[in-house]
């Protein structure tokens, strides 16, 4: 069946309208550096993700977006309990799941599935469609009325694909139709949790488009929670009810996709939104009136974090405040409820984005002497 190439527009269904499915508390992953010899010295830490609150409910689409690195990848995996985290508390429909073992995470492992960011290296090779498919059924052992076999054919045609092609081997597939039998593969178990690792980032943009297209159908169709990651902000904004940004390892903001876009109050948001191409912009006095926000140096190393805001080495508006305390993720005077902000001098919502802010000096003197 073919699908348009086009992102499909935002549907405005309730983000909360079901009960709550998973929440993490203080969630926490540092990955060991070893050192000396043998190289069994612990002499740091990459603090990828540092403490993060978030809250799912079933059957909503949550984006969770933020630049290279920031650790968005890494907390997908530790909610689906790829991953075994640090510290904090991950509850899943009420469980305790953040130190289950293998025998106590089984019943829940069939409700959690991921679709991972790359279709090459996420299916085997050596095995066949129809193997690939039904192995998380044969794994759990789940026998489907018809046999595996026929409900194999079915996932395949849900996802767009021939049912014939049950027999074939993965390299005899596009990168768009390999993301299609990663999808088919994920709702084989019936799952009520999906997150969905930057699932387009590998593909064609004209293919990227047919697939979060086939996403949201079937978020919609099956009533599926989708954790959506990606840094791909326009495609996150037509996909998500609410978002969450991160930033080194932090959630700094956290709302509903129209005060995201339309009203954001962490400085850091504003970068990222301006940085979104005009091309995207569905309003054409929206892409006009689009602040350009060019950020000076680099992200800071996950390894020594900078104190306080981790944003403010790179933040027009910090304060010494900034450096000394961290600030908590609240809801701020003005905002909606639900939308919660991490920062001592959040932005105004209501100003005008005309002012063009170019923080680097190399780009404002090179710009300067385009001018002259």
């Amino acid at each position: 069946m073919a699908h348009e190439a086009t992102i499909p527009a935002p549907r405005d269904r309730a983000p909360a309208g079901g009960d709550v499915l998973m929440t993490a508390q203080g969630l926490t992953k540092h990955f060991p550096i070893l050192g000396g010899f043998p190289f069994k010295r612990r002499i740091g830490s990459v603090q990828a993700v540092d403490g993060i609150d978030l809250t799912l409910y079933e059957g909503e689409s949550f984006g969770l977006v933020g630049e290279s690195g920031c650790g968005k990848s890494t907390t997908g995996r530790l909610l689906t309990r790829l991953l075994e985290p640090t510290a904090g508390k991950i509850t899943y429909r009420g469980q305790d799941i953040s130190h289950a073992d293998r025998k106590q995470l089984a019943p829940v492992r069939s409700q959690i599935q991921m679709i991972f960011q790359d279709p090459y290296s996420s299916l085997n090779p050596r095995q066949t469609v129809g193997k690939i498919i039904s192995g998380p059924m044969e794994i759990n052992d789940i026998r489907p009325r018809g046999g595996r076999e026929n409900r194999v054919r079915e996932l395949l045609e849900i996802v767009g694909l021939n049912p014939e092609h049950y027999n074939r081997f993965p390299h005899e597939f596009s990168g768009g139709q390999r993301q299609r039998i990663g999808v088919a593969r994920a709702l084989a178990l019936e799952p009520k949790l999906i997150v969905a690792d930057e699932p387009v980032s590998a593909l064609d943009v004209s293919i990227q488009a047919q697939v979060v297209n086939l996403l949201q159908e079937l978020q919609g169709e099956l009533g599926i929670a989708f954790l959506f990651i990606a840094h791909d902000l326009a495609v996150v904004r037509h996909f998500s009810q609410r978002v969450a940004v991160m930033y080194l390892g932090k959630v700094v903001e956290v709302g509903d996709r129209e005060s995201i876009y339309y009203r954001p109050r962490h400085p850091y948001t504003h970068a990222l939104l301006s940085a979104v191409p005009e091309a995207a912009l569905t309003d054409e006095a929206e892409a006009h009136s689009q602040e350009r926000i060019r950020l000076a140096g680099d992200v800071p190393s996950p390894i020594e974090p900078p104190s306080g805001c981790r944003f403010r080495t790179r933040c027009w508006k910090a304060r010494q405040k900034c450096a000394a305390e961290e600030p908590p993720l609240v809801r701020i005077e003005g905002n909606r409820d639900g939308h919660l902000t991490a920062c001592h001098f959040p932005e105004d919502p209501t100003r005008e984005r005309e002012e063009e802010v170019i923080l680097d000096p190399a780009l404002r003197a090179a710009e300067d002497l385009a001018d002259d």
